[in-house]
This record gives C-alpha cells, sequence and structure tokens, in this order.
C-alpha cells in the first residue's frame, strides 16, 4: 500500500512537472559529465519494520553522491553510493548501511526534464542483499551547469523477498561548458605573379605574350589576369525558397521519422549543385513566451542542418541558420491550423554564378 501510495503521487505530479519542462531543452548536456549530493528519506518494506531478522528497522533518512555521463540528450549513465542512517524502532539501535550500485536514465522527448531510471544495488543495512530499482525523476536546470532535482525510487530485492521505496532531493553539477565553433580558417592570398619584361607575339591580343598565356584565343571584349585568363565577378543570385513541411511533436526539435522526406529532397538538391547554399529559417507558433519559441525555432532550424551535415555531407560553411520564433506567422490567428501551419521550417536556396568582367 506504502509504495502505491508514492507511485500514485509521483504520477500525479508529472502534469505539474511538464509545465516546467521546457527548460532542459536549452540544455547542451551531450558528452558531459555530471556530479550529485543528495538527501533521501527511505522507506522500508513492511515485512521488515516487523521483522527481527532485519532489526525492526523503521523510516528513516539517509544521504549520497552520484557521478554520470550524458551520452546524448536522451540516455545517461551514472554510479551511486548512498548512507543510510536508518534505527531500529524497537529499542532505537542503528541498523546503519551503505548502498551502492549503477543506474540507466532515460529522459523523455516531449518533456526533458523528466526521466525514467532504473538500475542494480547493492546494500549492507542489517543484511547483505541485491536489489533492481525503477523509479522516475525531475530534473530542474537553472542555467548550464546547476539543476535541482526530486526523484522516487522502488528497490525489489533479488536475493531476499522485499521491496523498500525511496524519494531523493538533491542538486547536480553539469561540468564543462558548451563549445563554441572555431571561426573558419581564412583562404592564403593567392601568389602575386610577376611580369617579366620579354616581348614575344599575343596572338590573341589581350596583353599576356603567348609564352605566359595560359588561356589562348579569350574573347576579345574580356578583361583577363596575368596570365591571360578571364576575370570573373561572382554574383548571388536566388534559386529560389524551398518549404520543409516538417511537423514537429510539441515542445520538440526532433524530426520525426516520418517528416524526413523534404528535408532528404533538400539534401539532395545540394550534392546536385555543390555551388548552392541555403538558409534554414525556424519558425513556430504563438504557444508559450516569445523567448521560448525563439529558441524553440533556433533549435528546430539547428536540427535540419544537423540531417544536412551528417547524412548528406554538406559543407557547414554551406549551411546557415536561423530562428524566427513566432515573428513571422504564415497564418495569423490562434486556431489549431494555424499552429500547425505556422510551426514550419523554410529553406532559402542562393548559388554563385560567375559572369565575365568586360573589357
Amino acid at each position: 500500500m506504502k509504495l502505491k501510495k508514492l507511485y500514485v503521487a509521483i504520477a500525479a505530479t508529472l502534469p505539474l512537472l511538464g509545465s516546467f519542462a521546457a527548460n532542459a531543452a536549452d540544455v547542451d548536456k551531450e558528452n558531459r559529465v555530471f556530479g550529485s549530493i543528495f538527501t533521501e528519506y527511505y522507506m522500508p518494506d513492511t515485512d521488515k519494520t516487523e521483522s527481527p531478522a532485519w532489526d525492526y528497522m523503521k523510516k528513516d533518512w539517509g544521504y549520497g553522491l552520484e557521478i554520470g555521463y550524458y551520452l546524448n540528450e536522451t540516455w545517461a549513465l551514472r554510479a551511486e553510493y548512498a548512507r543510510l542512517e536508518m534505527q531500529s524502532k524497537l529499542n532505537g539501535s542503528d541498523v546503519n548501511g551503505n548502498r551502492f550500485g549503477i543506474d540507466a536514465m532515460y529522459h523523455l522527448p516531449q518533456m526533458p526534464s523528466i526521466y525514467i531510471v532504473g538500475g542494480l544495488k547493492r546494500f549492507d543495512a542489517a543484511r547483505n542483499t541485491t536489489a533492481v530499482n525503477v523509479g522516475v525523476g525531475y530534473k530542474h536546470f537553472f542555467n548550464q551547469n546547476f539543476a535541482l532535482y526530486a526523484e522516487g525510487n522502488r528497490y525489489q530485492g533479488i536475493d531476499k523477498s522485499y521491496a523498500d521505496a525511496g524519494i531523493k532531493l538533491g542538486v547536480s553539477y553539469l561540468f564543462g561548458s558548451v563549445a563554441e565553433k572555431a571561426a573558419p580558417t581564412p583562404a592564403p592570398a593567392p601568389a602575386q605573379v610577376v611580369e617579366q619584361p620579354v616581348k614575344v607575339a599575343d596572338t590573341d591580343g589581350d596583353g599576356v605574350p603567348n609564352n605566359r598565356d595560359k588561356c589562348p584565343n579569350t574573347a576579345a571584349n574580356h578583361k583577363v589576369d596575368a596570365d591571360g585568363c578571364t576575370i570573373f565577378v561572382e554574383k548571388v543570385a536566388s534559386v529560389g525558397d524551398v518549404d520543409i513541411e516538417v511537423r514537429f511533436p510539441f515542445d520538440s526539435a526532433v524530426i520525426p521519422a516520418d517528416h524526413r522526406f523534404d528535408v532528404q529532397n533538400l539534401g539532395a538538391f545540394m550534392q546536385r549543385f555543390p555551388e548552392a547554399t541555403v538558409l534554414i529559417e525556424g519558425h513556430a507558433s504563438k504557444i508559450g513566451s516569445p523567448e521560448y519559441n525563439m529558441k524553440l525555432s533556433q533549435r528546430r532550424a539547428d536540427a535540419v542542418a544537423k540531417v544536412l551535415k551528417q547524412d548528406f555531407n554538406i559543407a557547414q560553411d554551406r549551411i546557415s541558420t536561423i530562428g524566427y520564433g513566432e515573428t513571422k506567422p504564415r497564418v495569423n490567428g490562434s486556431t489549431r491550423e494555424a499552429h500547425r501551419a505556422n510551426q514550419r521550417i523554410e529553406a532559402k536556396v542562393t548559388a554563385t554564378i560567375k559572369e565575365p568582367v568586360l573589357r
């Protein structure tokens, strides 16, 4: 009955936690180490509180620490040590013990502040036992490093029959910082060619003698460089706007598998035209605050850019992204249809063309 009440209470708080879950989407956790300290209210199974084999241990407090690693934005691993300061309800004597274990953590994609945890634990309070645990938690980040969290677990004995429960409250620190992208290395300036004062024939009449003319027979009205080759000027021409019809889940920047078709078409187009560049614009509907929607639209644009780079090998310098949030709606209004129409990605594709400079 105790465990049922614990999990009913946790389940009842999930909708409330979900309303604050957006902060985790702004934290870059991938490939970062975290450490935590916590206090825990530990509740032994009724069989323990009524059994001399378990020294009639009663509910009490403990504390501990964790060290973990985020494999990506969804999965993390951690190791845990806890000190359980238990007492006997029979005579108040100590039934202290330790708990060691490892856990896997799965963060919900649509509510990344909420996670499910499961693992294996070893206890030495009163008796040496092994248990598996499963639970749910909520972690609230205040910035890129600090967070508070609450977590509830059920501990099911493997070699002994019991079902304990515990509630943790703690603080976490995410080590490191978000890496900044290095500025591209400027291309070296072309080497200057020194003209030799040798008078030889100039067949095409471009002013460059035949012995140095690398581009013979250039057009008479074209300006040429020191090698006798036509000088071109680069101009940016618009290829067109490509509407990327991606429908993201609510409060998510993860592209669903069934909405990747247009992104794949864009990637194939960029491969066919290596001179083309693309500006990916992210847009959001008017659900939530303008500040959060601006960040959400930027993450959605970055998600499309990531597919182009990873799946189609499009160079970084050919892709740029910008988030407009809710500032450029396609459809005005607050209807469901308007929200769906405004939760979109647009791509503006341009190409650099060369035109000869005339004399």
